[in-house]
């Protein structure tokens, strides 16, 4: 069987619409929106569009964020969001502790289908070529999916930690991009 063809892009206007559905989708399921940015709590994708351009260029950014490219997973059969991944720049003193430079969701239609898998390896040739030589990518404890996504690209498991916000445990991972 031929795998599908996957493509990782920058969000746009054209989008706007499967942007909407993919917000709704996850409000429907209770689901946590990791890797959309304010996404969550931005009903017109045009907005969330423009936010994140301007996150990109550490621009308009709220406290304690940093600048970060936002990628769309998209199935080129059908043009179908799969996914979403956030790449930032660089870590704060939370991101080093907490969130990592990578953040991604699937949504829920669409789990378990190696989507995430490959959104993460396709994610990685960027984080490269803003010279980063290793990411930090984390995951709750118990999301045993986010955990092999994480080993199957190459992630070396540092430390578990308390994130006392969310009062959760996260599982910290280091992965070689050179």
């Amino acid at each position: 069987m031929e795998e599908e063809e996957l493509l990782l892009v920058r969000p746009d206007g054209s989008y706007a619409r499967q942007i909407a559905e993919y917000r709704q989708e996850f409000l429907r399921c209770q689901s946590s929106m990791d890797g959309c940015g304010p996404l969550a709590r931005m009903e017109d994708p045009l907005e969330w569009i423009e936010a994140i351009e301007k996150a990109s260029r550490g621009e308009g950014l709220p406290e304690g964020w940093v600048p970060c490219t936002q990628f769309l997973w998209i199935r080129k059969a059908d043009g179908r969001l799969l996914g979403m991944i956030q790449l930032r720049h660089e870590c704060n003193d939370f991101l080093r502790d907490y969130g990592g430079h990578i953040g991604y969701s699937i949504r829920p239609t669409e789990r378990r289908k190696g989507y995430a898998k490959r959104m993460l390896a396709a994610c990685l040739p960027h984080a490269r070529a803003l010279g980063l030589q290793k990411i930090l990518i984390t995951c709750r404890d118990d999301n045993t999916g986010s955990r092999k996504t994480i080993l199957a690209n190459g992630g070396v498991y540092e430390s578990t930690v308390f994130e006392p916000e969310r009062q959760v445990y996260l599982e910290r991972y280091w992965i070689p991009v050179e």
